[in-house]
């Protein structure tokens, strides 16, 4: 193997740890715009939770409503563990 094929292999090793280190601690939120223009939010489980703006939006009006809704429901809701 060539020293220049090396130096690659080498470059790339270090390239693929620094975007494993770039990627937020397992539990913490982030965001990213999707190839189809939707808001897709990670570390809510195993798959991002994944809505068009409008979505959001409707969501977001009426988040009081939702944490009421989970205060009179609490017995009857499961926590993931």
């Amino acid at each position: 193997m060539s020293d220049d094929m090396k130096a690659e292999i080498a470059r790339l090793k270090a390239e693929n740890e620094a975007l494993k280190n770039k990627r937020p601690p397992r539990g913490t939120l982030s965001m990213k715009v999707s190839e189809k223009g939707a808001l897709s939010v990670y570390g809510m489980g195993r798959f991002p939770v994944t809505l068009y703006k409008e979505q959001w939006l409707k969501l977001l009006d009426i988040s009081d409503e939702i944490k009421k809704f989970i205060q009179e429901n609490d017995h009857l809701l499961k926590t993931k563990e």
